[in-house]
């Protein structure tokens, strides 16, 4: 696999990880029954969490790119080059 493909593969993965993991653990400010901050929506989450949902989505992507750069590697997929 060359380096752009590679590349291209993880930063898909990685996005496709990341929009996944934004709902786990979003409890919004509503649902606590607390009152929002002035000029925030009830419905923001209080605690966004995006650094370690971040880190997460790497994880995974790095573990599902290991997984498609193998399937490549054996042919697994057919792809004539």
């Amino acid at each position: 696999m060359n380096p752009i493909l590679g590349t291209a593969i993880f930063i898909i993965l990685w996005w496709l990880a990341f929009f996944l993991l934004l709902p786990f653990g979003a409890k919004s400010f509503h649902e606590a029954g607390e009152t929002p901050p002035a000029g925030t929506e009830a419905g923001a989450p209080q605690f966004h969490r995006l650094g370690m949902k971040a880190l997460i989505a790497a994880a995974i992507a790095f573990v599902l790119w290991f997984a498609v750069a193998w399937a490549i590697k054996v042919d697994l997929f057919h792809v004539i080059q």
